[in-house]
């Protein structure tokens, strides 16, 4: 079951879901709209390898837009820190910057249960486009749960992407590869 706009103002309300900032004007019928951070990364390497940690460059975004261009995967991050502790949150993109040719994530839109951060976007464009640090890019929709969650995302010690930078995070899936053994976790 999909929350609406109720349920997800009541699940903040006693703590269950966290928006940092929320802003209520950008709580939709059933869906609260994200806005694009001010950092994007960009990866330093032509070639990227799964079994390295492949390096980013961060990128400020001025206050008069920056072009995106197709060919490049930009990582974005969005301003909101979230948490969810008995909902699995989704990110989508807003249907209007889908019509920008802005696609926002590549495979990445389900959250954990126990996810507390801010979310890294995996943003491509099909044309050159202007976009602002600030404007809105995607939105989350929450799933109820079966059950309780064992271990939350948080609290796993395999979680690879649970510490808090405030800049996009590259890939961590070198650290799915077992060097010693020469297989992947």
């Amino acid at each position: 079951m999909i929350l609406t706009d109720k349920e997800i103002q009541q699940a903040i309300n006693d703590g269950s879901i966290v928006i940092a900032p929320f802003r209520p004007e950008c709580l939709g019928s059933n869906s609260y709209d994200v806005h694009l951070g001010s950092t994007l990364a960009v990866y330093t390497d032509d070639l990227l390898d799964a079994r390295k940690h492949n390096e980013v460059r961060y990128i400020e975004i001025p206050s008069d837009g920056i072009v995106l261009n197709p060919d490049t995967l930009y990582l974005g991050i969005t301003e909101e820190y979230t948490e969810t502790h008995k909902h699995v949150p989704f990110l989508e993109g807003k249907s209007s910057v889908g019509r920008l040719g802005i696609d926002i994530h590549a495979t990445a839109g389900k959250g954990d249960v126990g996810f507390s951060n801010q979310w890294t976007l995996e943003i491509s464009v099909r044309h050159p486009v202007r976009v602002y640090a600030g404007m809105p890019i995607g939105q989350l929709i929450y799933f109820e749960t079966s059950g309780n969650c064992e271990v939350p995302y948080n609290k796993k010690a395999s979680a690879k992407y649970a510490e808090r930078s405030g800049k996009p995070v590259e890939s961590m899936m070198y650290k799915n590869w077992d060097e010693k053994t020469g297989t992947w976790k």
